[in-house]
This record gives structure tokens, C-alpha cells and sequence, in this order.
């Protein structure tokens, strides 16, 4: 362990959150190239196989797997100590860890999130991994499951809905095209369903599913987005129904020993009622009063 660098780890961990070498790579500022060696020299260092490598990205072998369980407990105990140790000097952090869209609305009503008087500080962690809370690595998460782990709380919030959307002023051509992100980096369904779907008609990807909807909005085409994004973008029409085999709950997820917490309870709630009072609109009926476009 002494003669691996700590960064060695922390690589791992992000390699196996992303499914591969680019997320991790640019999470950490690194080449996907740079990212892979050190991921063979880890492996050689320890004299174990954590890998299976192929086209679809990079899956964990038994022993990477059991390496994984050991370093996320590991990163959990030492995220706990550095919260202790800034007990003094600073607010409260609660930690929120979210997907792409779900950042990206909230981020877009954050006063009714975190407010100018709150006695805690709020950490936004975006992803689409799911979020683990099983560690305390976060205090809330949102999840499309309900949780399996005995430790986890949940709270049902309604259904998430998803379409095809394009810009209102793309050319006829663009009409046709399809946009989505590359297969490595296809976490979920519905960043899967153009490939499993549309394959032969896609024309652009992407890493990252934030960059989709910067290509839709430029007219270059075609993307799968949750109705609650694209319903709520001045820019943006709907090019097809509901893809309904696409729909999934969604969950507001906390740790057992935390949920008590004031700050994290206020956060959790105020949450809710913010995902509550939008749930016509993540269920993909328009119901949205506050639409807005994004211009930046």
C-alpha cells in the first residue's frame, strides 16, 4: 500500500464510477492515455486483475470489486474525519449528489434549496453513477430505484418521462439526425436508447449528456431528454411522444444515521417540496409555470 500512490486509488474509484477511462480522466485532469497506465501499473503493483477491459468501457473483475468495496468504506471514513476537523472552522457541509438534469434545474432555483441564512453549507455533486450514500460517502441522494441497502432511507417522489426533443428552428435535415452520447459513457436507459434504438441515425455523441442539449438547442439535431428539461426550454420542441419503456421513479435517498441531522433534514425537505410541487412536469404533462430558456 506504501508504495502505490494515493492517487492511484482515487483514479480507481472514479474509473469504476464512470464505467471508463474519459470520465475518470477528466475528473481527475488527466489524458484517458495517462489514465489507462496507471490503472495497468495499479493492477501490477498489486498483482491482481481489477479489470475487464472492452469496447463498452471497463467492468470490475471479482478482485476489482472487492477492492472497490474496501476503498469506498476507506474514502467514507476519511471524508467523516475531515468533517470533524472542519467542525470548528466552518458550517455544517451537507452533501447532495444528483444527476445531470436534476443539478441542472435545481442549480436553476437554488434560493429554494440554500438560502442566504442557512446555518450549513451545500456541496452539489453531479453525476449520472448513482449516488452512494451506504458509507456516508453523501448525505442526500437522488435516485431512478428504490434502494436495496438496509441502511438507506427513502421517499417516493414521482416518475421521471422522456422525449425526443429538437430545436424549434432546426433545418429539415437536422430533423433527421440524432444526438447522444458515446457508448462509454451510457449509464443510463436513456442515454442507451439511441444506440439500442436509432443506431443507423445518429450523426453526433458526446461524453458528456450536458453537451446534448447544447447541440439540440444549436439545431444540430435530435436528443432523448427528461421532459422536465426539455418542457421547460423556450428553445426546444418535443419531435415525438413519450418514449414510455424510458419512465422510471424517482427517489429521495438518505442515510440512516444522518437523516436526523437538522441540516440535512431541512435540505432533504425543502427538496421534496421542490420535486413535489414539480411533478406534473417530471411526469411529462407541462405543467410548469416558470419556463426558461437557457442562454449561456
Amino acid at each position: 500500500m506504501k508504495n502505490i500512490p494515493w492517487s492511484y486509488y482515487q483514479l480507481f474509484i472514479a474509473v469504476t464510477r464512470h464505467g471508463g477511462l474519459s470520465g475518470a480522466a477528466a475528473e481527475h485532469g488527466v489524458s484517458p492515455a495517462t489514465a489507462g497506465r496507471h490503472m495497468l501499473d495499479l493492477e501490477h503493483r498489486l498483482g491482481r486483475s481489477l479489470f475487464v477491459r472492452s469496447q463498452r468501457g471497463y467492468s470490475l473483475t471479482p478482485e476489482g470489486e472487492t477492492l472497490n468495496a474496501l476503498l469506498t468504506g476507506a474514502f467514507g471514513s476519511f471524508r467523516r474525519i475531515d468533517d470533524w476537523r472542519g467542525e470548528a472552522a466552518a458550517p455544517e457541509l451537507v452533501r447532495l449528489a444528483f444527476g445531470t438534469w436534476n443539478a441542472f434545474l435545481i442549480s436553476a432555483h437554488i434560493g429554494e434549496i440554500c438560502r442566504e441564512d442557512d446555518p450549513f453549507r451545500l456541496q452539489l455533486l453531479v453525476g449520472e453513477a448513482r449516488a452512494s450514500l451506504a458509507h456516508r460517502e453523501n448525505d442526500i441522494g437522488i435516485r431512478s430505484f428504490e434502494p436495496e441497502e438496509s441502511n438507506l432511507a427513502a421517499q417516493r417522489l414521482g416518475s421521471v418521462a422522456y422525449a425526443p426533443f429538437r430545436s424549434r428552428n432546426a433545418p429539415p435535415l437536422a430533423r433527421e439526425r440524432w444526438i447522444a452520447v458515446t457508448r462509454e459513457e451510457a449509464i443510463s436507459h436513456y442515454l442507451r436508447w439511441p444506440h439500442l434504438v436509432r443506431p443507423a441515425d445518429i450523426a453526433l455523441t458526446a461524453s458528456r449528456p450536458r453537451t446534448m442539449l447544447d447541440l439540440v438547442e444549436a439545431g444540430a439535431g435530435i436528443a432523448v431528454l427528461p421532459c422536465f428539461i426539455g418542457d421547460t426550454n423556450q428553445r426546444l420542441v418535443r419531435a415525438g411522444p413519450i418514449i414510455d419503456e424510458l419512465e422510471h421513479p424517482q427517489w429521495l435517498v438518505l442515510h440512516d444515521d444522518d437523516r436526523h441531522r437538522r441540516a440535512v433534514r431541512r435540505v432533504a425537505d425543502r427538496l421534496a417540496k421542490f420535486m413535489k410541487a414539480r411533478a406534473a412536469l417530471y411526469a411529462g404533462k407541462r405543467a410548469e409555470t416558470d419556463g426558461w430558456s437557457n442562454t449561456g
